[in-house]
């Protein structure tokens, strides 16, 4: 499955919080994360794979980044 997310780095609180369903496409979803780690040296997306992993109960390994390695938005690949 894949989503799209909106990254919130630096956040005082760690959460993530689905978004109503995108119009285009009712398939996918969208995700907002909210990460207390930096957007510095990869350690945001790390943060943010944890997150989702958690969050969908899931390894961290079935998490993938697959667009926006380097951006806040971000199309997210979880296997399940």
């Amino acid at each position: 499955m894949k989503i799209f997310v909106k990254v919130k780095p630096s956040a005082k609180i760690e959460k993530v919080e689905k978004m109503p369903e995108r119009l285009i496409d009712k398939n996918e979803a969208n995700f907002k994360v909210w990460v207390k780690e930096p957007a510095k040296e990869g350690k945001a997306n790390k943060a943010t794979i944890k997150a989702l992993a958690k969050h969908f109960g899931v390894s961290k390994s079935d998490v993938n980044i697959v667009f926006g390695a380097l951006a806040k938005q971000k199309i997210i690949e979880i296997k399940k």
